[in-house]
Order: C-alpha cells, then structure tokens, then sequence
C-alpha cells in the first residue's frame, strides 16, 4: 500500500495533534500504540484507584441497623472506594464502576458524584455509563441520603459523611481516569458455600419448585471473579458474591469495612503490598455484592453467631473465605473480549402498569405507592433488630418527625399492598418532606461478556434469579453473563418475589412498592435490555428531584474542644507497657479532641511506628485491621474527650522497638481547628 499523498499526510498529522491535545486538556490519555496490522496490542483501556470514603468517627449515627443507640465512636478500619474504568479500545466506549464500602450508594450520592464528574470531564462520564455500588456494611456512618427513612436514626442529614463520600467516591474515578492503560480481562466463576445462610428460609421456601432447585441449601453460592492485567502483571479484580456485610453487629460503635473490606484488605494490603497511605496506584480488589437480600453470613443465624462467638472474627473468617475463593477462580479465569456500553433509565415504582407476561398469574397488576410494613421494625433477628418501637423514638429528638408519619394508610393503599400489614405510608408523605424515593435509576452495564443489572437495592436471591433470567434472555446470552448487582445507584429497601412477600417478613415488609414490585423490576430491566441489545438510545424516563434543599440535621455539632486539666492535648494520659509479645494488645491512652474537626480522610488519627537504623518508620495507621482508634467523651459541657489507641501485635512482627502516634485537630471557643500531634513513649516487642 503506497503512502498517502503528502498534503493528505499534513492533515493528518494535524488531525492527531488536535486528536491528542484534546485528550489532554480532558485529562484523558492519548490514543495507545497498536501492533500494526492488528488493531489494538490488548483489546481494553483498563484504570483503577483506591480513595478513602470514611465519613465522621465518633457521634453520628450509623448506617444499617437503624439503631437509634449505635453511634460512631471510632475506626477499626476505614471505609474505602475502588474504582475501575474499562476501555474499548475499537470503539472508543468507556464505562466507570465502582465499588465502595458503605452501606448503601443513596441517589443524594450518585447526584452529587455525577455532578462533580461533569465538572471535571463534561460529558465523558455521567448517569449512562457510570455504575456505584456499595458493599452493605453496616458499620459506617450514615446521613448522606436525602430521604428521612435512610437519615431518622441518625438524626438528619450529615453534611460531613456526605461530603468525604462523594470527595472519595470522584477521588477514586479520577484515580483510575489517569492510571488507564492497555490490557487485558478474564473471566472466571466458582462456588462458595460455607459464607453465607438463608435467613428468611420460610419465605424462600413458597416460591415454585425450579426456583428453590436452583439454589441447593437455599443460598446463591457462584463467586464470579473479573481479572484485569497489563503488561503481564494482575492490576486488579472484582470479585461478586451475595452475603450480607452484616458479621458485625448493631452493638458495635467502631467505623468498620466488615467481612467484604477484610477480603479486599486481605488480598490488597497483605498479599499484593499496597499501603494505602503512600497514595501510589497498586493492585485494587473489589468485592461488591449481589442478590444478597436473605443470606447472611451469620451462619449460626444469630447476630454476631458464626463460625465463631466474636464477631470481629467472624468478619475476618468470612471475608478470608470470599478472598481464598477469589483467588482461586482469578488463577483459573480465561480472556474475554467483547465491548463495554450501558444503558440507563428512571421509573416511577410508585406508578408502573405491569403486564402479564411479568407476573405469576399472567393478569395486569400495578406497582403502589411506597409502604413500609409492620415487619419491618422487627428487623432481621439474624443479623440485628431494626428501629425500636415509634414510642421510643417518639421519646427521642425525632419525636415531631416520627409523629408527622403517624398517619393512617387508606384502604386502597392497604388493598394495593396486601397482604401486608401497613405501617408508613411514606409514599403520600413525599410532598411533605422526602421520605422514601419514587423515581429510581436502573441501568445495565456490559463488561466485556459481563453484563450487571445494577439494582436499586436488596433483592433476594430467587428475585435477582428471575430478574437475571428475564435480562438474559431479552439479550440472548447465557444467564451466567448477567449478574444482579445489588446495592447500586440509589436505595429503595428490599425487592422479593410475590411469593416471598406474602410471608411477609422483613424482606416483605420492606418491599416499598408492593407486591408487584419485582415483576415491574423484571418487565422495566427488559426494557433496558433490549435498548442496550440493539444498540439504540433509551429514553432517560422520569426526572430524578434534588433534594438537598430539603434537608434537615438534629445532630449538635462541635461547640469547643479542652484538653483535660494539667494536659495539652496530644498528651499521653496512659502510656503503653515497657514491652510485649507478640499476640499481645499494645494499648495507648492520647487528650484529645473530637475528630469532627478533620476527618483526615485520606490520613489517620493513628500510626504505629517502628525504629529502623535510627529513623522512626510507620508500619500501620488506623486502616489496618490489627488497629483501633476509641474516642470517648470524658466531659460535655468542657469539651474534653480521650483517644485510645490499640494494636494487637501479629505473630509475625519484627522484634524491635515501636511507639503510638496520634494525630488530631482541636476547636477553640471561636471555632479556629488546629492540628496537634502525641507522641507515645517507645516500648519493645519481643
């Protein structure tokens, strides 16, 4: 082939100049070099960061549970966001997923990352190919939705927990923006049965026949690993796999990433050597959930029971289960190819008109408007009681709110949502102030051969079957392509079969929409299925509000901190012991103040540090699973709190010589914040 006439040859030298000066006023890469004749040398642009998500530590309440009492009162690990975007390098189409350790991804979240990733990159990522899911633990701190029901028990929205989550949530996308590069995907899956239990087996237990049959032992063993490498190393995996992040319990006061953030901290930190505080791009694990809705790891179906009577063991236990199996499929995984695209649009669930074909006795059947039943203040037992009654928390600062919700649901609401037993009808309140959402996102995302159906909350295990069932067969791929991904871009409670939620447990009794609601999940999805089959827009559907001028806050803030009387702050109050062994629990005891003044995401409030050649080194901070950092108020009215720190010592510590750093910030009376750093006396480890 001759080359091409010189003045087509200036243009197009000028073409890709402006091609990648472009990209770099974008912040994107510059087009990669390809094998000549071949294409692409690998098929993908492949990206992935890690950023810091942990919200406020110590007096807000916590996320999950809906337990009035369970307030953060410190860090036993830190909540992390892991991002990844994929590339196709033929087509050009990119999507972004991520997946972070909190409880739920609220759409107050999804709005406000959108809206910083448009600022950013224009229209290079938004609501189409943007995926945010979330892990499930229940043991971070909560206030960022915009809807009452998701903030009541933690006494309003807090603007410090939703700034560091939508901060960490884009610090992490940004990450993986500019670490992409050539590579390559595999994909593997397995099985894991010794992670997780039906908690709702009698509910689970109505649906027809072929249904339970494709769950031996009623729970959803596969494990589906995505492995990314480049350049021949592994850079990264996500790692599916349905258990509730649920092995610690509502009487734990300490930030926590759970079972799933010890699996990720497991193959990040202790197998690859990625130390998070040196904020260099190294190898990121995601284990994101699935149709998680009625398993929980609590194998002895008790909370905080299973395999083991501790629960932070249990966490540990269960998360090593689901990293030795990920690893396991990840060895055995094989290279896929395929494009990435997504579709996405916005129903009303309060409002959809389900057709037969979607519903089990073939007649049309319509959603309602939101309703949370009676069940659903029982909580699950197995894993932890939800609100206390409504007079209790009538007793609490939420009093006039609780009371404005005590209002009678009418009959042909309570009709609609038969047979349950209506307690809320928060979808007639909505005008008054957001109480549950009405309008929700639902988008599918394609991977490669991977497609996930990135669902607005808890679907059990036979309700994500049946969705998975309908999107694959709208696309035409096998059902082990399509993944339920649950906990993704907004949170509107539970989704069961209507044979489940005429039980009516808790998962019924959380099932907003009623009975129908997840046949107008499974008819709407197809919708979306068929738009990203075809290759065709979708219709963006109804207008999602924004709320956030809606919001309220009954949580005090911090007035004035004062180190306790004779100290400074930083002082140390309770010095360590002269030395330990290891498997011993080194304790410290730090004045200081409230950790609301600075969050330090992205820092620590802790360091343990080790005497290398005459040099203080740190070796572990606050997000390490073998440290805690407790703050407890000694004084209100002073302002006077208390830190203490611990490690328990690994049996495969170096001897040598270690002391405790603590880092904090204090208020004085005219709300100047000032940092201030205590340093321990050193003790050996023998």
């Amino acid at each position: 082939m001759s080359p091409p006439p010189r003045r087509a040859r200036h243009r197009l030298f000028a073409l890709a100049t402006t091609t990648a000066c472009a990209a770099v006023l974008l912040g994107a890469p510059p087009p990669a070099a390809t094998a000549a004749g071949n294409g692409p040398a690998d098929p993908y642009l492949i990206g992935r960061g890690i950023a810091d998500v942990t919200g406020e530590a110590a007096e807000t309440g916590m996320m999950g549970y809906s337990s009035f009492d369970q307030k953060t009162s410190g860090i036993h690990g830190r909540l992390r966001s892991r991002a990844f975007v994929v590339q196709d390098r033929a087509s050009g189409s990119r999507v972004v997923y991520v997946n972070a350790d909190l409880g739920m991804i609220f759409q107050a979240v999804r709005q406000g990352v959108l809206a910083r990733l448009a600022e950013r990159y224009g229209d290079l990522y938004g609501a189409r190919n943007v995926l945010l899911s979330a892990t499930h633990t229940h043991s971070g701190p909560g206030g960022h939705s915009h809807h009452l029901a998701y903030n009541l028990s933690v006494l309003g929205f807090q603007q410090g927990t939703y700034r560091a989550v939508v901060d960490g949530i884009v610090e992490s996308v940004v990450k993986a923006h500019q670490d992409l590069a050539p590579g390559t995907m595999s994909l593997g899956t397995g099985t894991l049965t010794d992670a997780s239990v039906n908690r709702s087996r009698s509910a689970f237990d109505r649906n027809p026949a072929p249904d339970r049959a494709a769950f031996p032992g009623a729970i959803d063993p596969a494990m589906t690993v995505l492995r990314l490498r480049r350049d021949g190393e592994d850079v990264g995996a996500i790692s599916w796999f349905a258990t509730h992040n649920t092995s610690i319990t509502n009487k734990n006061t300490l930030i926590s990433p759970d079972n799933k953030g010890y699996a990720s901290y497991a193959w990040e930190h202790d197998h690859q050597g990625v130390r998070y505080l040196d904020d260099t791009p190294g190898f990121v694990a995601a284990f994101p959930n699935t149709n998680a809705g009625d398993l929980s790891p609590n194998l002895n179906l008790k909370p905080g029971s299973g395999p083991t009577e501790d629960e932070f063991e249990n966490a540990r236990i269960i998360g090593e289960r689901q990293f030795v199996k990920a690893r396991e499929v990840h060895a055995t995984a094989t290279p896929v190819t395929g494009t990435v695209d997504a579709r996405i649009t916005h129903v009303d669930m309060e409002d959809v008109t389900v057709a037969g074909a979607y519903t089990p006795d073939g007649t049309v059947q319509r959603t309602c408007p939101a309703v949370v039943g009676a069940s659903t203040l029982a909580g699950s037992v197995e894993d932890g009681p939800a609100l206390p009654g409504f007079t209790e928390g009538a007793r609490s600062p939420v009093a006039s709110i609780v009371d404005a919700l005590r209002i009678d649901t009418p009959t042909w609401l309570k009709s609609c949502q038969y047979p349950k037993a209506s307690l809320v009808p928060t979808g007639l309140l909505n005008h008054v102030h957001p109480v549950t959402p009405r309008v929700l996102p639902l988008q599918i995302m394609r991977i490669g051969p991977l497609h996930l159906v990135a669902a607005p909350g808890e679907f059990t295990i036979t309700a994500g079957l049946r969705v998975r069932r309908t999107v694959a067969r709208e696309l035409g791929v096998p059902l082990e392509h399509v993944l339920l991904q649950g906990y993704a871009n907004a949170y509107a409670q539970y989704a069961t079969t209507p044979e489940e939620y005429d039980a009516q447990q808790y998962e019924g009794g959380s099932t907003l929409y009623g009975r129908y609601t997840l046949p107008a999940y499974q008819q709407e999805f197809a919708k979306v299925a068929a738009s990203l089959r075809a290759g065709t827009p979708l219709h963006p559907g109804a207008a999602v509000p924004d709320e956030s001028r809606r919001q309220i806050n009954l949580q005090t803030g911090v007035v004035h901190d004062t180190p306790p009387p004779g100290s400074s702050f930083g002082a140390v109050l309770t010095p360590p012991a002269a030395r330990y062994r290891r498997g011993d629990t080194a304790t410290v005891g730090f004045a200081t103040a409230h950790p609301k003044n600075d969050l330090r995401r992205g820092g620590t409030f802790l360091e343990v540090q080790r005497l290398v050649d005459g040099r203080w080194t740190r070796v572990l901070d606050d997000g390490d699973w073998s440290t805690r950092y407790r703050w407890t108020r000694l004084n209100g009215l002073t302002g006077t709190s208390r830190a203490t720190l611990t490690w328990t010592i690994a049996p495969d510590t170096p001897t040598g010589t270690y002391r405790f750093v603590h880092h904090g910030d204090s208020k004085n009376l005219l709300g100047r914040i000032t940092p201030f750093t205590g340093v321990s006396p050193a003790f050996e480890v023998r």
